[in-house]
């Protein structure tokens, strides 16, 4: 990946298109995370609806250990999200070029240690289950908060629903026709361009679910390393771009 680019995507200056490109990066990897997630635990983890739902469920029928490992998760996914925000705000201060690149540094890291670790920790037993999700589940409120807070709330990576709603609507006003329109009264017109990118953004995350899924059932843990790799290369540009200014601030000051 060419210098100039990955420093693009996750620079603190940022464009649309940059927004839009880094987007459709990271729902690919919380695609595969969630999908190899799920053949580790057989549970998704990118999305609360579903666990928020579960702890009800386990709540009503006085399965009190699963309702609390739910809740875990929900509590995980919410701290990811204010690591996350805090990083951000953190590096915002200060002028840091890497204020999005280190949260993705911090879900770099920990994508390495389930990917290195997840095989020992399987023997564990009572131990491994709940760990992965809510492990999981901070790196998705992770990186749905970086994604959220760069794009100002217009994109979102790490569940679906969203995404698939807005498609319906703008595909509901391109199929609107505008037989009687009165004057002063704008017609309805899809945002096509909002529609394309949900379009690529739910195709790759279905993409990455595919991938994520395949390497797990193939190769394990270990499936997840390139993932990581791939954040690290995405983050690696803007925080090598602090190193080298503080470096020379503090030459200049000895």
């Amino acid at each position: 990946m060419p210098i100039k680019y990955a420093r693009r995507l996750t620079d603190r200056r940022r464009s649309k298109q940059s927004n839009r490109q880094l987007g459709l990066c990271l729902a690919f990897i919380a695609g595969a995370a969630n999908a190899g997630g799920f053949l580790a635990v057989q549970q998704y983890t990118s999305h609360m609806t579903g666990i928020l739902s579960s702890v009800a469920d386990n709540l009503a029928v006085g399965t009190i250990d699963l309702a609390l490992g739910g809740l875990g998760g929900l509590l995980s996914f919410v701290a990811g999200a204010i690591t996350s925000t805090l990083l951000i705000n953190f590096s915002r201060r200060r002028r840091l070029h890497g204020q999005f690149a280190l949260p993705l540094l911090l879900e770099a890291f920990l994508l390495l240690c389930f990917g290195v670790l997840g095989a020992r920790l399987m023997d564990v037993p009572g131990f491994f289950v709940p760990l992965t999700v809510m492990l999981l589940c901070f790196i998705m409120g992770l990186q749905n908060a970086i994604i959220t807070k760069l794009s100002n709330a217009e994109i979102r990576t790490t569940h679906i629903t969203g995404m698939v709603t807005d498609i319906g609507i703008e595909l509901g006003k391109a199929l609107y026709l505008n037989r009687h329109d009165r004057p002063g009264q704008p017609s309805v017109r899809a945002n096509r361009e909002r529609l394309r990118i949900n379009c690529l953004l739910v195709g790759s995350f279905f993409v990455g679910g595919i991938a994520g899924a395949f390497g797990f059932q193939h190769f394990g843990f270990i499936s997840t390393v390139p993932l990581a790799a791939l954040l690290l290369v995405l983050a690696m540009v803007p925080v090598l771009d602090d190193v080298r200014l503080s470096w020379q601030l503090w030459s200049r000051r000895r």
